[in-house]
């Protein structure tokens, strides 16, 4: 529960959120790398509230060579650390960092990070990004895996994708992928949708999001 739509009060319920044991909770207050993404999330959010985005993607949820390492939406390693400067995004130089996860150390990039935030330099748009699910799914005992989320933890993140829209109030909200649309439909939220990149859906994604911004 969201016991208010702030920054820290989002930051709190998002560490405080139970997951099941094939999901990974990235904010948890029960790892210094946890700690760490954290802090890369209120940034993320404090750099985004100061721009005032009037739109929002909705993703689908974290994979494990993006969110699940570094605490920010569909961001992996390789853009928070080197940036997106054809936008002001990231970097080091702006406070963001990297963790050393064990297992994880030789994941740097991600294909649909890199497609997203490319595609949002060339259009010179930085917009708010936020999954339907806020957790990272994987295959049992599997962490370097990804699976599409449960209607129960889809439930779950509909409670956060409230919080950040009142936080943000969005005035164009776009859904990436399927499961991001029917979830925006259920809460009674008019979205527009885009392919996911994910999956050879690159210049599906490329070109439904040139048409929408």
């Amino acid at each position: 529960m969201v016991t208010e739509p702030t920054i820290e009060g989002i930051i709190a319920a998002l560490a405080g959120a139970e997951t099941a044991t094939d999901a990974y909770n990235e904010y948890a207050d029960n790892s210094p790398y946890n700690a760490i993404r954290r802090a890369n999330f209120r940034l993320y959010l404090t750099h985004m509230l100061a721009r005032q985005p009037q739109t929002m993607l909705i993703m689908e949820a974290p994979g494990y060579r993006g969110c699940r390492l570094t605490g920010v939406p569909v961001t992996s390693r390789k853009v928070l650390i080197e940036g997106v400067p054809g936008i002001d995004m990231f970097g080091a130089e702006q406070g963001y960092q990297l963790t050393e996860d064990p297992g994880f150390e030789r994941i740097y990039g991600e294909q649909s990070a890199t497609i997203v935030w490319g595609t949002l330099a060339e259009l010179g748009r930085a917009p708010l990004i936020w999954n339907t699910f806020p957790f990272h799914p994987h295959k049992p005992d599997q962490p370097l895996t990804n699976r599409r989320p449960r209607t129960p933890e889809i439930a779950l993140g509909q409670v956060f994708i409230q919080a950040v829209m009142t936080l943000f109030q969005p005035q164009q909200v776009i859904a990436v992928g399927n499961v991001a649309h029917d979830t925006l439909t259920r809460m009674s939220i008019t979205s527009e949708k885009v392919r996911h990149p994910a999956q050879g859906g690159k210049n599906d994604f490329v070109a439904g999001l040139t048409a929408l911004l």
